[in-house]
């Protein structure tokens, strides 16, 4: 891998991590198109950077973080099936799912069309309600220690890449009714431990294997996606105020056609 190669990545990993387009799913790819070869090593950046782009949500929420004790308890109570499922799938995932172009293509096309689908719902569901945010609008702080634990179970779909960890949480905190807003920022804190343990995990088993040039590759990626995931996170909070995802599945759809054509028929 070269120092633009992992820029590139880094890059990739900051704009989509925190978007319902699954950002694993587009590390693959775009590996895939710059052909950068399949590796252990690429393997575990693909999972490591990840991190970086998580920290941005640490520096830009570390008020809430510190004084937010009992939402500390809910998040923790989320990333329990997560963790779980995660340490039982890692050799699954590793050796299997992160090499599979194919599985990204079509987790990104379904998932899209789910996400429209869904939005269409949600939208009807608000104006049967009469509600400016789903039946119960339910603020973050109100979220309940079982909606905590079911997003969670929402999020460990995501060990599938293209599924989308962000979109799996938002779309199944808003079909409990929590808030838009409420759910994306809980979808963010709950992505820190949640990485923390996936990088770290990743990195205690490949981490000795690593040559010194990898090191540094690493943490190269790992401060670009920190850096582009800072100004990404303010973007989608703007975002989501006043727009639906339909958009996001609609791109979707779209990038797995075009990866499909570019991958399968004409043999990048």
């Amino acid at each position: 891998m070269t120092i633009l190669q992992t820029i590139i990545l880094g890059i990739v990993e900051g704009v989509t991590e925190f978007l319902p387009v699954s950002s694993t799913g587009h590390l693959i790819l775009a590996s895939r198109v710059m052909g950068v070869a399949d590796s252990d090593f690429l393997k575990s950046f693909e999972i490591s950077i990840q991190f970086g782009a998580i920290l941005a949500v640490v520096v830009l929420y570390w008020r809430r973080i510190w004084e937010s004790k009992n939402l500390w308890k809910k998040i923790l109570v989320a990333f329990v099936p997560t963790a779980i499922i995660g340490f039982l799938g890692y050799k699954i995932l590793k050796h299997y799912l992160l090499s599979s172009a194919s599985l990204v293509l079509w987790s990104l096309f379904l998932g899209g069309v789910v996400l429209i689908l869904f939005e269409l719902w949600y939208k009807h569901k608000k104006e049967l309600y009469h509600k400016t945010d789903g039946h119960q609008n339910i603020g973050i702080d109100e979220i309940s220690y079982k909606k905590s634990f079911f997003t969670g179970l929402w999020q460990s779909l995501a060990i599938i890449p293209g599924v989308s960890r962000s979109g799996a949480t938002i779309m199944g905190g808003l079909a409990m009714g929590i808030g838009r807003e409420a759910i994306v920022e809980f979808s963010f804190l709950l992505a820190i431990p949640t990485m923390a343990a996936a990088t770290g995990y990743d990195l205690l088993k490949s981490g000795a294997s690593f040559a010194g040039q990898e090191w540094g590759l690493l943490a190269l990626g790992f401060m670009v996606s920190f850096l582009v995931a800072m100004l990404a996170i303010k973007w989608f909070i703007a975002y989501v105020k006043n727009h639906s995802f339909i958009w996001f599945g609609v791109y979707r759809i779209i990038i797995a056609l075009v990866f499909y054509l570019l991958i399968f028929q004409f043999k990048i």
